[in-house]
């Protein structure tokens, strides 16, 4: 039935090309990432003086930065730090949200109330807001960034599993597994949560590339990846400085941002349209 399940999400997500392009997209940076030793063309931190500021040629697709250091390669090497930083900041979330609002929607009760009002609290601050002051208050680096990120992020979890499972609670498969004796925990872990696993799968897409800006932002404020470690949002911070003479230091990390953004979202809302039971 599971394998029914997923033969059907899987025709109804291959109706949709702007899905599939997303997706297509996404394993491309993904695989620019694995093989970056391999595929870039120069060391991302090799300076070179006589080659500052050059534009794209030959030598250089992408051009050189300020330093005279290979923009290209230094735009593959830092697909690392975001789709990193996309996939862990994520991961983190779920750890924390997940069981929390399992444990919210699933008990009621005051222990509910507490939750919502505790995680209406975070989501009443912006999630980049948060995610800065908490990066701050770590210290600069990636790790702290991704750390910071993923907590930022947890109450949006915490909210739509609390929501999931206050709507499969009382679905009659779940009265049933009640009334044969299941423990509170056997339910809740065997019978609700792989029913919730849908929605939490779509979020963690779409959240994968709210993370992955989070952590351009970060850097580009100097509290994300740490210089000379490439990083697109780095390589922004630094191109603003010499927009005029060199805006290829910009157009380039700027563009990846966007592609794998936009990738992930288009992937995310196919991802919604295949899960979802109502669609035909």
């Amino acid at each position: 039935m599971r394998q029914s399940l997923t033969y059907t999400a899987w025709l109804r997500l291959r109706r949709r090309p702007s899905a599939l392009i997303g997706l297509l997209v996404v394993i491309g940076f993904v695989l620019m990432a694995c093989l970056a030793s391999s595929i870039s063309p120069q060391d991302p931190i090799a300076t070179s003086w006589g080659a500052i500021r050059k534009a794209p040629s030959a030598a250089h697709w992408f051009g050189t930065d300020e330093i005279g250091r290979d923009v290209l390669s230094r735009v593959i090497w830092g697909t690392q730090a975001s789709l990193m930083a996309g996939v862990i900041s994520v991961s983190i979330s779920l750890l924390i949200g997940v069981p929390i609002g399992l444990l919210a929607g699933f008990l009621g009760g005051w222990v509910d109330t507490v939750i919502s009002r505790i995680t209406d609290a975070f989501l009443a601050c912006p999630f980049l807001i948060l995610a800065i002051a908490l990066a701050a208050f770590l210290g600069p680096s990636l790790t702290n960034a991704m750390v910071a990120i993923g907590i930022s992020a947890a109450p949006i979890f915490v909210r739509l599993t609390r929501g999931q499972v206050l709507q499969i609670k009382v679905e009659d498969f779940v009265e049933a597994a009640r009334a044969v004796g299941n423990p509170p925990w056997r339910i809740a872990i065997l019978h609700i949560l792989p029913n919730i696993l849908p929605p939490l799968l779509v979020q963690s897409t779409l959240a994968i590339a709210s993370a992955v800006i989070a952590e351009a932002s970060l850097s580009f404020l100097g509290l994300g990846q740490q210089p000379p470690a490439p990083s697109w949002g780095s390589m922004l911070n630094t191109a603003k400085n010499f927009i005029d003479q060199a805006p290829w230091m910009a157009i380039w990390p700027g563009l990846s941002i966007f592609l794998l953004v936009l990738s992930f979202n288009l992937f995310g809302d196919g991802l919604r349209d295949a899960l979802d039971p109502r669609q035909s």
